[in-house]
Order: structure tokens, then sequence, then C-alpha cells
């Protein structure tokens, strides 16, 4: 809401405040003042002159040469390029010295060999913006009234020697939608009293019931219709004064009748509406919901089809107007009106929004019925704007309104006591300060030993509750006055739970292993919603998805992390390591809600390691990836727990794809994607790993136990076991830490031999296995006989024999 300083003098005595001072004590009280823009800031020396003669400029054709009187003796002479400059104009002339917005200052100058002492100025170039001006004066020069006193100040006499508060208002604060509503503030604020608007207006014989019905089908969207004639009104520009005060609050004029209506909006906060009277077609006005399929053409030339939800203003048969939005073409007000019909009506905002969020049609009116308006100003506005009609169109106004009348509206009766408000707010006041504020606010109140009981004006809906009118007080007696408190009792600081510091754990070693964090869809297709899925359900399906694409809840997140790589890939970035932490959705039937898991999972291709200095290229395997998961497990206490064994998966390298296991139960797995999901996508080698991280981090761990550094020497032992091809390795390890007992410490492959000399179906693998002893050193009679333990074990459970 934009709110002209001068403008709002007229109804609250402002004096000894200045608009950034009010601007601070309204912020203060609770509305934000986002601004206070000086409407004739920079601009100096521009007067009104008198055009005295006009002639073409013998050098151009475009340019007129002037002679200006501008009331300081001697006319000068000034070029002008305006199309509608004439003889006998009073216009805005900067004088030389003057300056402009923009810090535009005029000189004399010299124009196609003729002089120009000035410039005779549009409303663009005094800082008024375009969209703003009348379509009369969007190009060109702006035109006095002949009215006006040659050597004035042009910018008073355009009311621009004003300031604007720009109030940033939240939804519930629609009263002080209007200049009316922001006088009772500012005069709560203030402490001072509110000057309402008496509208007097003098009407002929005729009634206006004699040339109008008003009937309503649909009382509920419309408990409340008035209607007003005004005759004979001449259509014309508005007096200077009105036309400023639309354009300061962001409003175009467009003529008298049109500009009153606007005026009045800005001023009650009460929507009306201009009908030409003589294009109505009828004598009756039926307010109707629409048929659905209904077409009326609004006043923007647009063609609208209408719906049964959708509140129409009809001359009986044919729509004349789209309720609180926009009026229709085929009674619009012309340059030929002669008889205007005035609509002040009270529409309900729920319809008002539904038909302007169906059209896109947004204004200062349907914004006011949404907000919702005051019930009791519905009368008040169309007096006002007859009155207005009369006084500056010339209008004749006929006796009486024509009504349809449904409205039954209580001002809300709220209570609350006084303990209530200081112990709330913290503050010592009495009861008689507490109805002081509330008299400034004019509301009336009733005391009841410690109860005051506030009836709340209809003007301000928003107050229903006694915490409302807490609020109020506190407000208004300033929040800067209550006194800085500390929270009573007792609180316990704000921690994250183990489970969250875990899971910040593993994003903050897996980003510096060096892959970025990526956050991708939940939502998936048909074709993607099972791949990698750690547990085999059927995919949710939603109600109502925005694509097919977009249409189910996903199982794994290897999909789209792969649809990450194949994205990054086709913009040459063909080395890349992600990772995400995000939930999976697991299906419990139809009638319930799926189950949230949240999984861990990453995906790496291209170089793991690039160093061209030294020319080395390491591209990522099995291995690599393999092993951030194994930091991963060390980091999180669990590596004596974790275990990685051959699998095979649907979408994997059958021979590259191992099952992760923690304390014997699956938990996800790792591996190569299948090389034609990899062409498919259009990839290089990739590997990932998903992991379900509810799992991982709900695992106990160990407490953590420390162990000297060893003060006594270890003994190495290797052996080669020749087994059968389709033993692993891993399984071999197993039996040998456990067999090896509490001497064996380390244990791992370090060859693998499948070439000649072999016999078919065997292969090697060499172990390294490390014994020592925290207490003493060991003797090789202790390392044989635990070596020994090691042969024998892997020799019953696996059939290994050493190598000769």
């Amino acid at each position: 809401m934009f709110v002209s300083y001068k403008w709002l003098q007229e109804y609250v005595d402002l004096s000894g405040v200045t608009p950034v001072e009010l601007a601070e004590k309204i912020t203060k009280s609770g509305i934000e003042v986002e601004g206070v823009e000086v409407l004739n800031e920079g601009i100096k020396g521009v007067v009104v002159g008198h055009v005295l003669e006009r002639e073409q400029h013998p050098n151009a054709d475009k340019l007129n040469k002037c002679l200006v009187d501008t009331g300081t003796g001697e006319p000068v002479q000034i070029i002008c390029g305006a199309a509608n400059v004439d003889k006998g104009q009073k216009v805005a002339v900067a004088t030389v010295g003057a300056v402009l917005p923009g810090n535009f200052k005029i000189k004399r100058a010299k124009l196609r060999g003729e002089e120009s002492n000035g410039m005779i100025c549009s409303l663009q170039e005094l800082g008024i913006e375009s969209k703003l001006i009348a379509k009369e004066y969007s190009e060109g020069i702006y035109v006095f009234p002949n009215d006006v006193e040659v050597g004035q100040d042009a910018i008073e006499q355009l009311n621009r020697d004003d300031q604007v508060l720009e109030l940033g208002l939240t939804p519930n604060r629609s009263d002080c939608l209007s200049m009316l509503g922001v006088a009772y503030e500012v005069a709560a604020i203030l402490g001072r009293e509110v000057k309402l608007p008496e509208p007097q207006v003098e009407t002929s014989s005729e009634k206006a019931s004699d040339y109008i019905d008003v009937q309503v089908e649909a009382k509920e969207d419309n408990p409340l219709y008035v209607a007003k004639v005004v005759k004979n009104v001449i259509v014309a520009p508005s007096p200077v004064w009105l036309q400023a005060r639309l354009m300061s609050a962001g409003i175009r004029p467009h003529n008298n009748v049109v500009d009153i209506t606007n005026y009045i909006l800005l001023e009650y906060g009460q929507p009306l509406h201009a009908f030409d009277y003589d294009r109505l077609g009828s004598k009756q006005i039926l307010v109707r919901k629409a048929c659905d399929g209904e077409v009326i053409v609004t006043l923007d030339d647009a063609k609208r089809e209408l719906t049964s939800d959708h509140l129409l203003i009809t001359n009986g048969t044919e729509p004349i107007a789209l309720a609180g939005v926009m009026g229709g073409a085929n009674s619009e007000v012309q340059p030929d009106t002669k008889n205007v019909l005035i609509e002040s009506a009270y529409f309900k905002g729920a319809t008002v929004r539904k038909a302007s969020k169906d059209h896109g049609l947004r204004s200062e009116a349907s914004a006011r019925f949404e907000k919702g308006v005051d019930p009791n100003r519905v009368r008040a506005a169309a007096e006002r704007a007859v009155q207005l009609l009369a006084q500056y169109a010339g209008g004749e106004v006929l006796e009486g309104s024509v009504e349809a009348d449904a409205l039954q509206v209580e001002p809300a009766v709220v209570s609350v006591t006084l303990e209530k408000i200081n112990r709330v707010l913290g503050t010592e006041l009495s009861m008689k300060e507490v109805e002081d504020i509330f008299a400034r606010l004019q509301f009336e109140t009733n005391t009841d030993n410690d109860t005051i009981t506030v009836t709340v004006p209809t003007r301000r809906g928003d107050i229903t509750i006694e915490e409302d009118l807490i609020e109020e007080v506190g407000r208004l007696f300033g929040y800067d006055n209550l006194a800085s408190t500390l929270p009573i009792g007792s609180s316990t600081p704000g921690h994250l739970t183990q489970y969250q510091n875990k899971r910040r754990l593993v994003r903050r070693y897996l980003e510096g292993a060096g892959l970025f964090q990526a956050v991708t869809y939940s939502l998936t297709n048909e074709a993607k919603a099972a791949q990698y899925a750690l547990e085999e359900r059927k995919p949710v399906q939603l109600a109502m998805p925005m694509s097919e694409d977009r249409s189910l809840l996903r199982l794994s997140i290897v999909p789209q992390l792969l649809e990450v790589l194949k994205y990054n890939s086709a913009r040459q970035i063909d080395s890349l390591a992600v990772y995400e932490t995000g939930a999976v959705f697991l299906s419990n039937g139809e009638e319930e809600l799926p189950e949230e898991r949240e999984h861990l999972a990453g995906a790496v291709t291209g170089l793991w390691h690039s160093h061209p200095w030294q020319g080395e290229k390491k591209p990522v395997d099995f291995y690599a990836v393999k092993g951030i998961l194994e930091g991963l497990f060390d980091k999180l206490g669990l590596s004596d727990k974790a275990e990685f064994r051959q699998a095979q998966k649907d979408g994997m390298h059958p021979g590259r794809t191992a099952e992760v296991l923690l304390s014997g139960e699956s938990v996800g797995f790792v591996g190569q994607i299948h090389p034609t999901v990899e062409k498919e996508l259009d990839l290089k080698e990739t590997y990932a790993f998903e992991l379900s991280l509810k799992a991982i981090l709900e695992e106990e761990v160990s407490p953590l136990q420390y162990e000297a550094i060893p003060r006594f020497p270890s003994i190495t032992r290797d052996i080669a076991l020749v087994v059968d091809k389709g033993t692993a390795a891993g399984a071999l390890e197993g039996i040998i830490k456990e067999a090896g007992g509490k001497l064996l410490k380390d244990v791992h492959v370090f060859d693998l031999y499948e070439g000649e000399r072999m016999e078919p179906g065997k292969k090697s693998i060499a172990f390294s296995l490390k014994y020592f002893d925290p207490e003493r050193t060991l003797t090789d009679e202790d390392v044989t006989k635990a070596h020994d333990n090691v042969l024998d074990a892997v020799k019953e459970k696996a059939g290994a024999v050493l190598r000769g």
C-alpha cells in the first residue's frame, strides 16, 4: 500500500511529525514501512509557463520554436520537439539552471541554429513512470488547466511536493489497504483524532428506484449490493490533484468517472464499479452464478469462458461484469457516457479469489475483496462517490439507493483479563492504561473488575481472540518498552542425535575421499523404479504424478546417480564421483503409507587419479570403490564386522560385484555397472555402491580400546595355498584368522597365480601372516605351533595344500 503523506494529512493532524519519523513510528507499531519516496527529489527550477507563440523551426521539421512566458519578466524562446505543443497552453518549463531527475541540468543551448532558453517538460521528464501517466499525455508534453497561474512552482501544482510511504502489509492487516484505515492506525499511534469525510449530496426529485431494480440470487456470495444512479455526467479529465493522488498510489488516471471510483477504492478500501447506464440494455441488475461455458468480454477486450464457480453481474440476461474482478466491455464508461450506475457491493472473498485466479486477473479491487473489506463502508463509499461525481463530473444524483441486503454482520466481542495481558507481555500496565490504548484505536470497551470486554469495529476483521487484543496492547504500548527477560524454567540444550552425528560423519568422510554430494529426485519411472533395489517390493504409484517420468517412488538411489553421471559425461565431465544419502520407499500395501528407509549410494567413473606431470593416470576400479567403503567402515568402528562376498546382481558386472555384509547380514552391494548398461548410458567403466544407511548407523559399535605400541618384534610367514578355482580368497582368510589364535595379528593376500605348471581347475593364492605377542618375544616354537594350526585348518576346511 502506497500512502501519500499530504493526502494522509486530510484525515490526521501530522504536524510535528516528518514522513521519515512517521515511517519509523508505524514500523515500530507492527506494520513495516519498506521505504519513503520523495516524489520531487532532485528536481528544482521547474515553473508553470504560458506558450505565447509557436511556429515551425526554420531548420527542422520536427522541432517547434516557442515564445514562453515564465512569469519572470521578458518571455523566453524555447525549442520544443513535442508534437502536441501549441499556442495558449500552460506547460511545465525547466528554466535555465533547473535540475531534473538523474541530475540532468538545463543550460542555454542552440538547436539547429536557434537559441533555446530552457525546456518544456513531459511528465516522464519530471520523474513520473510512463505506466502511470494518462494516455493523452503518455506522449508529448503535459498541459495544465488554464486556471493555473504562470510562474508558480510546477511540481507543487502537480502535487509532486509530496512523500509516499510504502507499507509492507501482512495478509491480516487488510484494514490498512485504505487511506482511512491507515488514518485510524496513525491516529492511534500518535494519540490524535481521525477526521472522516462527511459526504453531503444534493439529490434530484427523481428516484434511483425508478431507473434500476436489483436482484441477487447468490446471496451467500453477495449479501449486500448497493446501486446509485447519477445522470448527465460530463466525462472529462480528472482534476490535477486527483490524478496526482492516483499516480502516487500506483494507479493510472483515465477519466473523471473511472478515477473517482479508483479514488474511493484507495480512500475507503471499498472497490466500486461504474456502468454506463444507457448501455446496460435493461433497467435490472441481477447477480447470479455463471453457467458452465457462459462467455463474457471484459474491459480488456478478452473473451472469457466462465464456470458455475464464478459470480456474475448481469442486466437480467447478459453478463455485464465479473463480480469483484473486472467489468464488461458492453457497459464500459466511454467519452459519450451521460448516465452512470455506481455499484458498491460486498462480495465473498473466496468467490472473487477463485475468479481472479482462474482468469489471471489480479487487480487492486480483487485484492481487497480477497483479503476482506469493511461491510459497514459499502454504503458510505457509494455516497462519497456520487458526491465527487456531482462535484467533478457535473452529475445529477438521483434520490436514494437501490439495495439487495441480506447481510448479517455483527462486530466481534472479545474479552481478556488484565492479568493475562501483563503476564504475556511482561508488563505492569493498569486497567486505565489498557483502556486508553483501546480508546486510541477507537474500540468500544467495557470493564468488569479485572476483565475488559472489547467490541471490535468491523473494519478490524483480524481481531477475533484474546491474543489479538494482547497484541494490540503490546504494539501500541511499544515493543521497545517491553522488558527483556530470560525464559524461566529448566531447558535442555538442543543437540544432534547419535544417528545424525554419524550421518554427518559419513558425509564428511565421503567428501574427503573426493566424492561430490548429489541430491536427486525421489520420483522415477517404471523402468528404473526397481533397478538395483536392495529389497524387492512393488513400487509405490503416485495418485497424481506430474509426468510419467516422475510417477513412482524409487526403491534405489543408484539409477538417479547414473543419470547424474550421464548428464555430466555429455558435457565433457567424464571423470566424476558422486554420492547421495536419501530415502527409498518400500510399499506396505495399497492401504498403508510406504516405509521410508535411508540409503547411502555412490557412483564413480573415469580417472580416479590423474597426475599428468608425473605421467600417472589411474582409472577407477573395483578395489578403489571397495577401499572407500572399507575406509568408511573403519571410520565408523565397524571394520571388524564388515565383510565383502562375491555376488550376482541384475544390472551389475557378474565378476566384479560383491555383496556387503555387516555382522553376517546383507546391507548392500558394490561393484561395476554391467557393460550393457554402461553402453546404454554412454558411460565409461563405472562403479557403484548402495548400502542401507539405517542399518549401518544403527549397528552397535564395540567400545574403543587402545593397545600399546608393540615393544617386541613380530615374525612374518608367507604361505602359497593351492585351492580350487572356485574358492574365494576371503573364505580362506577367514579360516586363517580363526585358526591363527591370539598371536596372529594380520593377514593379507599378496599374490594370485593361475598360469602354467598349475593343474587344471586349480589356482595358487599367497598370504602374508604376521605374528607377535605384545608381552614377550616370540620363539620359533611359538610361531610354528600357531602356523601349523593354520595349515591344518585350511587343509581340512578348504582342501588347500601348500604349493611346492
